[in-house]
């Protein structure tokens, strides 16, 4: 009967594990700081417009196309 409640218990010690990691970071892991300690003196890249893609292929017209031989 005992061999039965180890296999049955893992996945509530785990859920107790995860829950109490999770508090453990909230509540004793220092908070980092709310400002920046160095703001960038400018940005890295400028952004650029959105990507351009590549127009699909027209289904219809490769299926209707004639082929030379049928």
């Amino acid at each position: 009967m005992y061999a039965l409640i180890v296999p049955a218990s893992a996945p509530f010690v785990l859920l107790a594990t995860v829950l109490g990691l999770s508090w453990w970071e909230d509540h004793i892991l220092p908070t980092p700081p709310t400002e920046p300690a160095e703001a960038p003196a400018e940005a890295p890249f400028a952004t650029a417009g959105p990507a351009q893609l590549p127009e699909p292929l027209r289904v219809d017209t490769a299926l209707t196309r004639e082929v030379p031989g049928r």
